[in-house]
């Protein structure tokens, strides 16, 4: 009896011990999800690489990217891809209704792909900041790209091409030549651009058997969507604008205010934002706070060429901290125009001058109106007679009651010793007559 209460109790220890075994192995498996939405911009990466990295550290069988863009920069698109490349670690790309241009570009990158019932993927043309179609040397990077990526993972180039360029034509699908192809989620099924079609993420997880997995999902911090926001094109010509005028009007301000406030806070918001994002190093802010130096230091130096230089080193640091120099340059352009349009406005309209130039520049005068003479006026010598002591032509020196003169006569020549009268007296300009 003792014998098998014994034999049990050690059967139930050993049940025990092997339960969290069993347990431990079917929940293994580490699923890490990660989004990737809204517009794909230059902050995206790092958020993207904070991310897998954190996955690859805790040593996850699977990603999934849950993306749902309208696309984006074709530069950060890249980076991104090149990131995604390499990533050992199974990836799946879940289109979560749109995976456009770069997004389209993104989800190739995967190791298979997956859509929702009203999934797209697609529309991949590159445009400029202004809406139209890029240079010829963009679209053949980006054409490119396309391509090998597609061939990368196995998949048929042409779907690639076509979804960014309009003048292929796919006839099995019913596209012409000026559209571009994007798939929808049984065409993308039909053509080997997704493995699969399901109704949400739950799904997804039962479709590749992952549903007793723990899943952690990643989100962004605060300083990672700040950054994000920041480093879109759009909100950097604003901040760069809003910091040159808030400057400028601070110059022709009374002490220091709200405008040069806002001024700093758009330059500090815009080197944090890059910053975080992994564009800028440490090195462009140093590289800027010695252009301020610089500037400084022009009010000491004589010259011009500390300010000068001065302002070279901000506007390099600038270039610098946005990564892509063409974009960074037209958002310069764009501020500097504004920054001279708030100065004309200021000087012609309100007829300010800036307190930043009344320290350095001399704006009293010495009018005669203030009591300033440059030379003695004499008028007491009008009518006045005198000799010449040296000849006049027409300049020369005349003798008035034992007072030697500098005088000039009226246009002719005077010999010495000849008798004259003042006629005329401007300034230290004495003019005299023959009289003799």
């Amino acid at each position: 009896m003792k014998r098998g209460i014994l034999v049990f109790f050690m059967l139930v220890l050993g049940v025990s011990f092997m339960l969290p075994l069993v347990s431990s192995a079917e929940n293994s498996e580490k699923v890490y999800v990660i989004p990737i939405q809204k517009e794909v911009e230059r902050g995206l990466h790092a958020f993207l690489e904070r991310a897998i990295h954190d996955a690859e550290e805790n040593n996850a069988e699977l990603i999934i990217f849950d993306i749902d863009t309208p696309g984006g920069l074709v530069d950060a698109a890249g980076d991104i891809g090149q990131l995604l490349d390499g990533v050992d670690t199974r990836t799946v790309a879940f289109v979560n209704n749109h995976a456009l241009s770069a997004g389209a570009f993104i989800s190739l990158h995967a190791d298979e792909i997956y859509m929702v019932p009203n999934g797209q993927i697609g529309a991949a043309a590159v445009i400029d900041q202004a809406g139209n179609a890029a240079d010829k040397k963009a679209q053949s990077y980006w054409l490119s790209a396309m391509k090998s990526t597609a061939e990368s993972n196995g998949r048929d180039p042409q779907y690639a091409l076509a979804m960014a360029d309009e003048s292929l034509e796919i006839k099995e699908l019913g596209i012409d030549k000026g559209e571009l192809l994007t798939l929808g989620s049984k065409e993308a099924k039909e053509v080997g651009y997704s493995e699969g079609t399901v109704e949400n993420i739950d799904a997804l997880y039962k479709t590749l058997k992952v549903e007793k997995s723990s899943v952690k999902v990643m989100e962004e911090t605060f300083a990672e969507k700040l950054a994000r926001f920041i480093t879109n094109p759009v909100v950097v010509p604003i901040l760069l604008s809003l910091a040159s005028i808030g400057l400028i009007v601070e110059l022709y301000s009374p002490g220091f205010g709200i405008a040069g406030s806002v001024g700093l806070v758009s330059l500090v918001l815009f080197f944090y934002g890059h910053l975080v994002a992994g564009l800028a190093g440490y090195e462009t802010i140093i590289l800027f706070i010695i252009g301020i130096v610089l500037i400084v230091a022009e009010f000491f130096l004589p010259g011009g060429l500390a300010g000068g230089l001065g302002i070279g080193a901000i506007l390099a640091s600038i270039m610098l901290a946005g990564g892509n120099m063409m974009q960074m340059g037209i958002s310069l352009l764009i501020a500097l125009l504004i920054a001279v349009a708030t100065v004309i406005i200021f000087v012609k309209v309100f007829g300010k001058k800036m307190k930043f130039f009344k320290k350095i520049i001399l704006n009293d005068s010495t009018s005669t109106e203030s009591g300033y003479v440059s030379n003695v006026n004499r008028l007491d010598l009008i009518g006045r007679e005198g000799m010449t002591k040296t000849p006049l032509r027409p300049s020369g020196t005349v003798i008035i009651d034992d007072e030697r003169i500098d005088a000039v006569s009226e246009g002719g020549f005077i010999k010495a010793n000849e008798k004259v009268k003042i006629v005329k007296v401007e300034g230290s300009r004495i003019v005299v007559r023959d009289i003799s």
